[in-house]
Parts: structure tokens; sequence; C-alpha cells
């Protein structure tokens, strides 16, 4: 209906009311009111009419959308009609010297009944018969807080939505068979299959905002015993700043069943390391890298390095800071490949970083098994390369971005990269740079992770293929990656190797089966098949060697562990069998033994056994 033709309606409509309700009170109490005269009922009728409708326009009765009333529309009414009958007991104390209490009282209930009765009315007519589209879903809501009630709270309000609360699950005893917007409290987490089934549930949305994700992913399992779709509700945080709105329910994420809380970082000790500092990162188009260039970009620094050898990647990450931070930063791309010495050497010339972050590197295990010399031209010398330019230029801190395949490392990735650790504690011993590592588990997400694998087969119909069944791994988020890969350069003192700690190692099957839930599916509609394990890998990884553990914890949840260094002289005698002085590059002998895969191998596999 048009606002004036709204407007109007409402008008004339609560004048009736109005009068109805003085009129109902005279004829009621009439007999026992002999003083009251007609010309007293007539007065007062316009005074209250004319005070009605001056209180409510000054509280909005005639703005509200009455088909989403709820408690404070009552109350809107409540003051209007209150103010309404005292205005009109003033007007009756000054004309008639007399206030007509018992008129006046019945007069406010009935003009309170009729005119929130009307209100309400319609809105029970608009529910039923006017504004449901379809069969609407039957909900879940997991907690019954304050949040679950807020999300209840608005879907009943929300004609357009396409779920229906039906009921809550709450773990807390004492609200069980308690009902919140007439909505029951059916029982606890343990019982989500049973309820599920017993009420027909096609949704669950989980509304609790301070699980932890250990308990999110209890929780999840259960919901995943069902075949209802589950979702989060957003965060508080992101409602109350109008990020988002309150039914903009996510899908559950593999991310959030790490069962591991993140990491929060020291914003003081990082502002001071890299505000209005100059940052160079290697491999800044990658997933880690990038993610470490915008991270870096929170902190203010005056200028940031974006080294890459793929135009296409560097050209998105430089575009997008620079949407962002154009007239804040200077952003400068640079096309270059760390096993280029002398490109590597113009650039740190040009810069002068003050510190870097090196994540260029060759990661996927089984095509470094299938091509060993160029994970050890990129991880190895192009490691020695950065790190040579950065102890040439005085960079004051370096960071290494290591591996968990670093440690007792069975496969050639794994090798060059403690190969390339080996080569920062080296030059950290005679450097005024400080240079130290840090090693992640498998990063979520990340290009040639098992995560994009797997939404892949899943996306094809399936199956999806999987190692082994015991095999594990430690997984982390790409933006913890980066926010340890930070706050770890902000802590260095020279040759520490920095680990996360990164909780309970999660089975590969267990993701597996948790993204194909995820996606909406069950475990027989995609299948799981195992295809054994592949060339170079391990049935489980480690993050600290047993001889390089160290009990100190220098950060919360971020490990401190001294590796070992290897003699001088030996370290150097094995890199310059590699390499060729003359011309830095690998040498001839290097090139034969490349042709032959187990050789090359083996030269890797003595090189960290020093």
């Amino acid at each position: 209906m048009a606002y004036r033709k709204r407007l109007i309606t409402l008008i004339i409509l609560d004048s009736l009311i109005v009068l109805s309700a003085i009129y109902i009170s005279y004829l009621v109490l009439h007999p026992y009111l002999d003083i009251f005269k007609m010309s007293t009922l007539l007065i007062s009728s316009i005074t209250l009419l004319i005070s009605h409708h001056i209180f409510a326009s000054i509280y909005k009765l005639y703005n509200k959308a009455w088909e989403y009333a709820s408690v404070g529309e009552l109350l809107s009414i409540m003051k209007a009609v209150t103010f309404s009958i005292i205005v009109t007991a003033i007007i009756q104390m000054l004309i008639f010297q007399n206030v007509y209490v018992r008129a006046l009282g019945l007069t406010w209930m009935l003009h309170v009944l009729l005119i929130g009765g009307s209100r309400f009315t319609w809105r029970m007519f608009a529910d039923r018969y006017i504004k449901p589209k379809g069969e609407k879903k039957k909900t879940l809501i997991i907690g019954a807080g304050a949040a679950g009630n807020m999300v209840v709270r608005h879907l009943l309000n929300n004609h357009d939505s396409e779920l229906k609360p039906v009921a809550y699950i709450d773990d807390d005893p004492k609200k069980y068979k308690l009902h919140y917007f007439g909505i029951p409290v059916v029982g606890n987490s343990k019982k989500i299959a049973q309820i599920v089934e017993k009420l027909q549930i096609e949704n669950i949305v989980i509304a609790i905002p301070s699980l932890s994700k250990k308990e999110l992913k209890r929780i999840f399992e259960e919901c995943s015993k069902t075949n209802a779709k589950t979702q989060i509700m957003p965060m508080i945080e992101d409602i109350m700043i109008g990020k988002v709105s309150i039914n903009q329910f996510r899908d559950v994420q593999v991310e959030d069943l790490l069962g591991r809380e993140p990491v929060e970082l020291d914003i003081d000790s990082i502002s001071e390391f890299i505000t209005k500092k100059t940052v160079l990162v290697t491999g800044a188009g990658g997933s880690i890298g990038s993610e470490i260039c915008r991270q870096i970009c929170r902190f203010s620094p005056s200028k940031i390095v974006l080294v890459g050898h793929g135009e296409n990647s560097i050209y998105q990450i430089d575009m997008e800071l620079r949407n962002q931070y154009r007239d804040l930063i200077k952003i400068i791309p640079v096309i270059g490949d760390v096993q280029d010495k002398l490109r590597m050497f113009d650039v740190f010339e040009e810069h002068t970083p003050d510190v870097v972050y090196h994540a260029a590197a060759h990661k996927h295990v089984p095509l470094m098994e299938y091509n060993p010399k160029e994970a050890v031209k990129n991880n190895i010398f192009g490691t020695k390369n950065v790190a040579e330019a950065a102890d040439t230029f005085g960079v004051k801190n370096f960071v290494l971005i290591s591996s968990d395949k670093a440690v007792n490392p069975t496969n050639v990735m794994g090798a060059t990269k403690r190969v390339a650790e080996m080569i920062i504690q080296q030059l950290d011993k005679t450097s005024q740079t400080n240079f130290v590592a840090v090693r992640f588990g498998n990063v979520l997400g990340s290009r040639g992770s098992v995560i994009p694998l797997f939404k892949k087969q899943i996306q094809a119909g399936g199956p999806v293929t999987v190692t082994h069944p015991d095999m594990t791994r430690y997984f982390m988020t790409i933006p913890e990656a980066s926010r340890l890969v930070i706050q770890s350069g902000a802590l260095a003192r020279g040759g520490e190797i920095f680990v996360l700690d990164m909780g309970e190692p999660v089975k590969i099957v267990d993701l597996a089966r948790n993204l194909i839930t995820l996606s909406g599916y069950s475990i027989e509609e995609i299948g799981i098949n195992f295809s054994g394990i592949r060339p170079g890998e391990k049935m489980f990884e480690e993050l600290l060697n047993s001889n390089e553990v160290h009990p100190k914890q220098v950060f919360p949840k971020i490990h401190i562990g001294k590796a070992a260094v290897v003699e001088g002289p030996i370290f150097h005698e094995f890199i310059a069998s590699l390499h060729d002085k003359d011309n830095d590059t690998l040498k001839e002998q290097l090139v034969k033994i490349a042709n032959t895969k187990d050789e090359l191998k083996e030269v890797m596999r003595e090189a960290v056994s020093f």
C-alpha cells in the first residue's frame, strides 16, 4: 500500500478506535457517573482524539511496519495512549474541575487493547496469508543464548527467509524445556542426530559465537551424522558494523574444524618492526607470499617490494594492494627469478630493504621427486642468492619460509628446505643480519595443497583420492601461516627455527570426509579411494627433530628450536660441490647427476645427514 493511502487508512482506523474506546467507557460507567454529562463526553472525546494523533505522530505509530511488530512497537503504543489520557485528564481538570478517573482508566485499557490488537492482528494475518512464499525449511538452532535468540527472532520476523526455526539445542541443562519466542529447547548437542530425525529438520544453524574451534568441531561431527545442511551464523562484530546481516549464514569451512584457536599477534612489536620500513617479499605472487604482503600492509611500511617470477601473479597482488594502499604505501612490483644472483643483487642494491621474507620456493613433493634438479636450483641456490644479497646490503632481519618436511626429510623438497635452513644458519654466524626460519605444516587452500584437489574431485562427482587411511598431516590456514611469519620476524635474534603450536595432526581421510559433508554430499555418494603413498611422502610429519626441541616458548603458540648447525667447512664443501663459481650455475656434473634422479636424491640425503 502506498504511504499516503496507508497513512489515511491508519488515521481513520485510529479515530474510530479512540472514539469507540471512550464511548464504550461512557456506556459501561454511565449508571455510576451521573455528573458525566454529554458536554463532558464531547470535549473529552475531541481532546483524546487530537492528543492521540499528536502522540501517534511523535512515536511514529503511522510509520512502523506492523507486519514486523514486536515488544518495541507495543511500548510505543502504550506511551502514545498514556500521554493522550494524561492530556485529556488535564483538560477535564481545567474545564470541569474534576477528573473522571474510572472512565479514563477504562478508556486507557480499551484504547491500548484496540490499537494494539488492530496492529498485531494485521501482523498475524500477514504471517499466515500474505507473506509466506513456499514451504519453509524446518531449522534447528544450536545455542539458546543471546545470539541464538537473535537469530530466531530475525527468522520469525523475516518473512522472506526460507528457514523456519522449530527447536533449540543447548548444553545448559537449566534451559531444557524452556521456550524462547515460542520455540522449545529440546535437548543437548549429543541428541542432535536423534532430534533431527524426530522433527524432520532440514537445516541446522550453529549460533554460538563464543564456541571454541574444538567445540565447533565436536558439534559439527554430531551434525554430520544427519542429512541436514549445517551452517553457522556470522561473527557478532561483523553484524554490529553492518558488514553482514544476521541472516547471512555461512557454510562451515574446513578451516573451522582444525580444532585450534587462531594465533594472536603482538601488534606493538610488529609495528616497531615494520612500520615506516622497507620490506621485500620474494614469491610475493604465491598463496603464502601474497598473504604475507596483505598482512604486512596493515602495519604501514613505507615501501613494500613484491618480487616474483610469474608476471601475472605479481600483477594481481600489485593491483590488489594498490587499490587499497595507493596513497599510503609505496608498492614496487619486481619481476625477477631468485636463481638469478645478479638480478637479486641489483634489486637489493636499488631498494635496500630493512626486512626480507623469503617465500619463493618449489614446494610440491611428488613434482620435486621427478624434478630434483629444479628443487636444488630454486630452493637451495635461490635461497643462497637472496640470503647473500641480504647480508651484503645490510638487511636487518631475514625470514625464510621453511617446512615441516625439512625434519628428517625423505624427499627432495624436504631435503632442499633443510639445506636452505643450513645456508641461513651458516650466514647468521658471521652476518650482521638476523637470519631465521619458520617451519609450517600444510597450508589449507594454498596452490598445490590437498583441499583444491579434493574440491575438484567432489565437483566432478567423486571419488576423492586419499593416499593412505592412516596418513596424518599438520594443517594451518594461509592467514595463520602469514601471521606466524610476520611475528617470527619481529622475534628474530638470529639463528632460530620458529615453529607454530599446530595442535594435533589431522588424518587426511578425516579431512576428506569433512569436505564431502561440507559440500552437501554423503560419503556414500562421493566415495573415497585409497591410491597408496606417492614418491617421497611420509605417513606422518614432524615439526622439530628430537635434538632440536627447545622447551622455551617465546610467544603464545610459537615455539623455538635450535636446529643442529653443520660445521662450516663441511657445509661449504658440499655447496661448492654443487656450484660452479665461475658462472654461478650448477656444475656440469650435477646436470649429469640430475639425469639420474636416484643419484641426486642420494646427494641430498647426504647433505642433510651431516
